[in-house]
């Protein structure tokens, strides 16, 4: 049997179903335990400030309404959303979802243990990851193959699967801007072409250092 480097042994652990709700875990654990030390001490969260401060509005005033139901309605819609299109939205189901809309509902309902201290933040944070890495493997696991946009596989970071049907789109609209920054997403996405790697980056690297060039 042909021994596996471990490059190969670390990607088989990656690309595991249970490493994916262990790595949902931790992060969840670490976004609770931000909206906690925001709430006890005024920073730490991790979110825009336009959307901390619906928090902080809930807080002041009583009313969690605005960020449950604004940040709830985003994890709800990520979460269904990451299995279809073979991506999880940090910034949507964790950082907005996690961090706010579960807080501010369990606010509204007077439950305040959550937030009692950092160590109950990060083991409620680490069981709401655990309950939604669970729900997105097994709606993962429900899907007929042939019904996901770019596959069934799950990615974590930010972007889409789509972003690579853009470049042609980019390279119109810098080229519709200016001469000299569609010049240059044209020589960008050649050039990533030729590297083997996503032509939209080149295409908007490309139209930047030109365009800022001869602007």
């Amino acid at each position: 049997m042909e021994k596996k480097s471990f490059g190969q042994k670390f990607d088989e652990f990656m690309m595991k179903d249970s490493t994916f709700i262990f790595l949902v875990m931790g992060a969840a654990a670490a976004i609770f335990a931000g909206t906690y030390m925001f709430i006890t001490f005024g920073t730490g969260a991790f979110n825009d400030i336009s959307i901390v401060a619906m928090l902080t509005d809930g807080i002041d005033g009583g009313d969690y309404a605005a960020a449950a139901g604004f940040a709830a309605g985003f994890l709800i819609a990520r979460v269904l959303e990451g299995p279809l299109v073979g991506l999880m939205d940090i910034g949507g189901t964790l950082q907005t979802g996690i961090g706010i809309g579960v807080p501010a509902l369990f606010l509204s309902m007077g439950i305040k243990f959550p937030f009692s201290n950092f160590f109950a933040a990060l083991i409620v944070g680490a069981g709401l990851g655990l309950i939604m890495g669970g729900v997105i493997i097994i709606i993962r696991k429900l899907v007929p193959e042939g019904v996901a946009v770019g596959g069934t596989s799950i990615m974590m970071g930010a972007g889409n699967a789509i972003g690579r049907y853009l470049a042609p789109l980019i390279v119109v609209a810098a080229t519709q801007y200016n001469v000299y920054a569609g010049i240059g997403s044209i020589v960008g996405a050649a050039i990533f072409y030729k590297w083997g790697k996503e032509m939209t980056g080149g295409a908007i690297l490309g139209a930047m250092i030109l365009g800022g060039i001869f602007l």
